[in-house]
């Protein structure tokens, strides 16, 4: 097949993906599923890909969509939040501990109930980003397929999981922003763009430059948070792209499982769901602890546990009205904390 053909056969299997993507979110938002842009995608392409499908991950999306994220959640930060810092130290000094406890449950379920290899349930079994856990887990000769499908089905479980919880168990019936605190296009002024758009493009820049974890969020949530507090804007990045974002990571997310067999899938998906739940009983034994002595609310702290995604759960966080600054800054340093310990961690274990 001409290289020209490849490339018409991969577009059209990320327009069928994004296609799907589309469908699920409509979808979920008429069901009135919390955060029914990224939740719908993400199931609609799971099924697809399970179902053989000839779905395809628009990859070269993400690192446009990601910094829009990170605009966003930079958007909610305030001068108060500083304040608030002090209330955080003992979530802060407990992470460790929960990272310990919740690794050392999921490795107990891909260890001894999915019979992976040593290595493989280790990597496996963290909760840290998906692309530093396979490539630390392949260097130390772990199975790179079972690690990457441990994980995108660890971000799938736990986000389903916790957007069904607070909608079917707490009530948030909606995810999606009303009518009062939709953001038009027409909002922003050139100005606005200009100012959100250097935010996105230097704080991907600076957060790679420096080594921030999660840089494509991270870096340009701090510039947009700078931007808000100076009061050089005042205003969020308009709704509509915020949706187009959370369909793209959605979809993204979902089509990680193409080209697996069902068998296997299930079997993952099994397994990621086992572990999971352990490691989200877990945090919600943190979260009971943290809240009750911060006046912290236990959602809220639950979610700075959660072992999803940094992206998806400060989604997650926004679209349950929780404090996004706060889960946000927990889960960049849990992701922090796993790749700096997890090396030292297992070279230490295998050493003994």
């Amino acid at each position: 097949m001409p290289l020209t053909d490849q490339r018409v056969a991969g577009l059209s299997t990320q327009m069928l993906a994004l296609l799907i993507g589309i469908i699920g979110g409509v979808a979920a938002y008429s069901v009135g599923l919390p955060l029914p842009w990224m939740l719908g995608p993400m199931i609609g392409n799971t099924i697809a890909a399970m179902g053989h499908l000839p779905v395809r991950a628009p990859a070269r999306l993400r690192p446009v969509v990601i910094p829009v994220i990170g605009v966003l959640l930079g958007s909610g930060v305030t001068a108060e939040v500083f304040g608030l810092l002090q209330s955080w130290i003992l979530t802060l000094l407990l992470l460790p501990v929960f990272l310990a406890c919740a690794s050392a449950a999921s490795f107990t379920v891909y260890r001894r109930l999915g019979g992976y290899d040593t290595v493989t349930a280790f990597y496996a079994a963290m909760p840290g980003g998906i692309n530093e856990m396979l490539m630390l887990g392949a260097e130390a000769g772990g199975d790179e397929r079972r690690i990457a499908l441990a994980h995108a089905a660890r971000i799938l479980v736990v986000i389903v999981f916790v957007a069904l919880f607070f909608g079917l168990v707490l009530g948030v019936t909606s995810g999606s922003p009303s009518a009062s605190n939709w953001v038009q296009l027409d909002a922003l002024t050139w100005a606005d763009y200009a100012i959100l758009g250097v935010c996105a493009v230097a704080g991907t820049w600076l957060g790679n430059r420096i080594g921030l974890p999660a840089a494509p969020v991270f870096g340009p949530m701090i510039l947009s948070g700078a931007a808000h507090i100076i009061g050089w804007v005042t205003v969020a990045p308009p709704t509509l792209l915020i949706i187009i974002a959370q369909i793209t990571i959605g979809t993204i997310i979902g089509t990680r499982f193409a080209g697996s067999s069902v068998a296997e899938v299930g079997r993952d998906l099994a397994l990621a769901a086992m572990a999971s739940l352990a490691m989200l009983v877990v945090a919600v034994v943190f979260a009971v602890i943290i809240a009750w002595p911060n006046g912290i609310p236990t959602s809220q702290a639950f979610l700075a546990y959660s072992p999803g995604g940094l992206t998806e759960m400060s989604l997650l966080a926004l679209a349950l009205d929780q404090d996004v600054t706060y889960v946000s800054v927990m889960h960049i340093f849990r992701i922090t904390l796993v790749i700096a310990i997890a090396p030292v961690v297992f070279a230490k274990w295998r050493k003994d």
